[in-house]
């Protein structure tokens, strides 16, 4: 388990959460991400060398919180930067893990288009919640 920071431990205490708190909460629980990850993973090949990959949960996230906001990535990249409901949706802290770049969040959305995994995604979703 990582160790939060102090600024992640204030924030998880204060008095009134944002309604994007709450709507992240909801999602995080509501998509399948292990479904989805099994889904993406045989293509989200390891570099072998260069900087170290992003986590494919990181990327998935990003890229659902590019869809539900209407983020580009530029605008992905510094939201992740300003907004620390995001940060934590996706996994990240400041000060000990590294933000995507505005490239590699591009590079991901790219390989999602390349394989035509986006209709995947949104039907392994759906199939998902009329289970439930």
């Amino acid at each position: 388990m990582k160790q939060e920071s102090f600024s992640s431990l204030d924030y998880a205490h204060k008095k009134k959460r944002p309604k994007r708190d709450i709507f992240l909460g909801e999602m995080d629980a509501a998509v399948p991400w292990a479904r989805l990850e099994g889904l993406i993973e045989p293509y989200y090949v390891k570099p072998r060398k260069g900087r170290p990959q992003m986590p494919l949960i990181v990327m998935l996230r990003i890229y659902f919180l590019q869809q539900w906001y209407g983020l580009s990535d530029p605008g992905a990249e510094e939201a992740l930067y300003d907004i620390h409901s995001m940060r934590g949706f996706v996994g990240l802290e400041l000060g000990r893990d590294a933000i995507p770049d505005e490239t590699t969040i591009l590079n991901f959305r790219h390989l999602l288009e390349k394989y035509d995994l986006t209709k995947s995604l949104f039907e392994v979703v759906k199939s998902y919640l009329e289970e439930q």
